[in-house]
């Protein structure tokens, strides 16, 4: 028996449904990208004027300029680390929650929480809550003075906005994970533990290779959102401090373009970043990918 195939002859109504959502990322998106490609080729006036076209002149300028290189350095750090401490965090409250322990119920809905909290949001909350003066940190300090003192200390600085921004990615994570540990069948496991295997070795040898296509999405998605989402978690917590230790190149970006006013110097460096994006997304799924198998 042989189906038929079905087909949507009306092109206008289609034409009409997709046509908002075509305009949005004409809009917001092709608009503004063309518009960064343009004046990152030219000199753009920052109180208006004509265009004067300096070819690559303003990409040699960032690439020659050493702090850009140190922004590249930090972010690459931020999304590293942020990606790892979010992801490995996730997995945990994932896996307990699927083991039901009492209460879990709740727990998996209030892990997701987090995700709905806007990223200004996010930084303000952690900048009070690790204040070295009146937060919950601040015993540290009573007992062994300085120790903690984000803005101030460059190190204490990036740990803030790396733990401001796995917390916000954790509740993304875990929703992933958990509906990947729940997509397992059952009966793995429990042909696993009647064969003598405990917990913890059900996990490395069932359940987490089983997991390898969810990693190797949340991966991607982490480390995009660690290089591009971070603006507003660093702008309300340490606004790029102190002495450059948390610039990343998104914060550079603003800092150059909006408080510097050299658009074309910021459009340059906003290229640049989505090159970076766009090649370590390439990279996973050239060569990360081969590695994961899907069943």
């Amino acid at each position: 028996m042989t189906g038929k195939r079905v087909t949507f002859s009306n092109t206008w109504l289609a034409a009409l449904l997709i046509a908002p959502q075509l305009l949005l990322v004409f809009t917001f998106f092709y608009w503004p990208a063309g518009e960064a490609l343009y004046w990152s080729f030219t000199l753009e006036p920052p109180f208006g004027g004509e265009n004067q076209w300096v070819g690559w002149q303003n990409f040699k300028t960032v690439f020659e300029d050493p702090l850009y290189w140190n922004s590249v350095r930090i972010s690459v750090i931020f999304a590293l680390s942020s990606t790892a401490l979010a992801m490995g965090i996730a997995l945990i409250l994932a896996t307990f929650v699927d083991r039901q322990l009492p209460g879990y119920q709740a727990y998996r809905f209030m892990y997701f929480w987090p995700y709905a909290v806007a990223a200004p949001a996010v930084g303000l909350a952690f900048r009070f809550i690790f204040a070295p003066d009146a937060g919950f940190v601040s015993a540290l300090n009573q007992w062994y003075p300085g120790i903690w003192n984000p803005a101030r200390d460059g190190f204490d600085a990036v740990v803030l906005i790396t733990l401001a921004n796995a917390w916000s990615m954790v509740a993304y994570n875990f929703i992933f994970f958990l509906a990947g540990l729940q997509s397992i069948p059952r009966s793995l496991n429990e042909a696993a533990a009647m064969d003598g295997s405990g917990v913890l070795r059900r996990m490395a040898d069932i359940q987490f290779p089983l997991l390898a296509p969810t990693f190797f999405f949340l991966v991607v998605i982490n480390l995009t959102d660690s290089f591009v989402n971070s603006f507003g978690i660093v702008d309300i917590t340490t606004a790029g401090g102190p002495a450059r230790a948390t610039d990343l190149m998104v914060y550079k970006i603003y800092s150059d373009g909006f408080k510097g006013k050299d658009y074309s110097l910021a459009a340059a460096q906003s290229l640049v970043l989505m090159l970076l994006v766009i090649s370590l997304t390439f990279i996973q799924f050239r060569y990360v990918e081969r590695r994961v198998h899907y069943t």
